[in-house]
């Protein structure tokens, strides 16, 4: 039986009082992770439009297939700048909040994507990225989760959670390949008939719900409660009571600001290797997963309806991916789990770009267990991320890293872009997407464990 929740005791300690924090029941527990699954795969519906529309919106606006890409590039650059911003606003606002604000935004910008109009030049051109970049926000909402059921996981009464955070978390990251599916079955079903346009507004609905939804039964985590009463403290000059309060619940306070903190000596090296490796890694994100009908299409000769088909199928696959990297990374460890992937993903995408893949079959094949080890390893790496940094500046490290996949976007749209118009679509894919999925994986291996990172220099800090 469930015992009551209760909110986090923030009152002044007593000298030597010890506390726990209130805990999750498992009614609590799985409507926060429903509601999570919900918010990211609508999230990416929104952000997997884009790409798996581009062609279409390609024709409408009149872009060449270099403008396309180019559009793409600077939308990633405008969505960096919303992703760097969102995640010490979120260890501010709260998870639940910036669960809100994520999915909210979201709404929004899929709502005002489908009113951009056609046919103004430059104008519509520039109003598109405006207005895409904010799509950052749905993008964030990743980050949000892994922090949010992070904390909610160490402090659930459902052992088995607690026990296989990652296997369970993976169901959740998994909304990556639900959310692409659904943009590419919709846009199959309804495309042809309505255009481009009528899709934007089936995904700004259920982002308005959902965040409806979240308004009334997400509950903020204990973990959160208690970093909000600090802060406050610290705010009104009470920075013995606030160092008081921590001591009680075994955590240590720090009231650095969140984004100078992950810069600290301890968190700092963890910081830079997964910023590299997301940068990396997004080379092939963006070829393969974003721009997965435009690869099919011009690398392999795989008509439209045929494509969207195909990424039916293979990001249908991908999902077990998640599941099954979750699973892998609570048995061998996140970092190896993650390391493993990256490298048989490039591998995989290498052979679908060769000769050796002629027919929808091999294709289906490659590209499927591409995606798979590709896109798989974020369920580990996720909350990998969020095990390796304190309260105080969790959700300002995974949103910052998170962020960092923007710049990738960039630098990987630019390059293949360049290497696309000389060489051609294939052989920028092989060289940006393919060789960069498998770098990633290599940089990978100088990651420290979570404990390590977190204990090295605060041998305290268990927050």
């Amino acid at each position: 039986m469930s015992t009551p929740e209760v909110g986090v005791d923030l009152s002044i300690p007593t000298t030597g009082e010890k506390r726990q924090f209130p805990s999750f029941s498992k009614k609590t527990t799985n409507t926060s992770s429903i509601l999570a699954l919900l918010a990211w795969t609508v999230a990416v519906f929104d952000f997997g439009l884009f790409g798996t529309l581009l062609p279409a919106m390609q024709d409408e606006f009149g872009w060449t297939a270099p403008e396309a890409y180019a559009i793409n590039t600077w939308i990633a650059v405008g969505t960096a700048v919303v992703c760097f911003a969102i995640g010490p606003v979120i260890d501010r606002l709260g998870r639940r909040r910036g669960m809100m604000t994520t999915i909210g935004g979201t709404a929004v910008v899929s709502g005002l994507t489908s009113l951009i109009p056609a046919g103004l030049g430059a104008i519509s051109s520039a109003l598109l990225v405006f207005v895409r970049s904010f799509g950052g926000l749905g993008f964030s909402e990743q980050a949000v989760n892994a922090t949010y059921m992070n904390e909610v996981y160490q402090v659930t009464e459902d052992e088995k959670r607690r026990k296989r955070p990652g296997f369970h978390y993976s169901f959740i990251q998994g909304g990556w390949p639900l959310g692409f599916l659904l943009a590419s079955a919709l846009s199959l079903a309804f495309l042809p008939i309505f255009g481009w346009r009528i899709l934007y507004v089936l995904a700004c609905i259920p982002a308005a719900i959902i965040m409806w939804a979240i308004a009334k039964k997400l509950r903020e985590t204990p973990q959160f409660e208690l970093h909000h009463r600090l802060t406050q403290l610290e705010k009104h000059g009470q920075s013995e009571q606030a160092h008081a309060l921590a001591h009680a619940y075994g955590v240590e306070h720090s009231s650095a600001a969140p984004l100078k903190r992950i810069w600290e000596p301890h968190l700092a090296r963890n910081t830079v290797v997964f910023s590299l490796a997301w940068i990396i890694n997004f080379f092939g994100i963006t070829i393969f997963s974003i721009l997965g009908t435009s690869v099919l299409k011009n690398a392999k000769g795989v008509e439209l309806t045929t494509a969207f088909w195909l990424l039916i199928v293979i990001n249908g696959l991908a999902y077990f991916g998640y599941v099954f990297h979750g699973w892998l990374g609570d048995q061998i460890g996140r970092k190896k789990t993650i390391v493993i992937g990256w490298i048989i993903s490039g591998i995989c995408f290498s052979i679908m770009l060769s000769p050796l893949a002629t027919n929808a079959g091999m294709i289906i094949l490659t590209y499927g267990a591409g995606l798979f080890f590709l896109v798989g390893p974020y369920a580990a790496i996720q909350y990998f991320m969020a095990e390796c940094y304190p309260v105080s500046c969790r959700a300002t490290g995974t949103a910052f890293i998170g962020a960092m996949s923007q710049p990738g976007t960039i630098l990987g749209g630019a390059i293949f872009t360049a290497v696309a118009a000389g060489a051609g679509t294939g052989a920028a894919a092989l060289w940006v997407g393919a060789v960069g999925t498998l770098v990633s994986g290599l940089l990978m291996l100088a990651a420290k464990p979570p404990l390590e990172a977190i204990l090295e220099d605060h041998p305290h800090e268990v927050d």
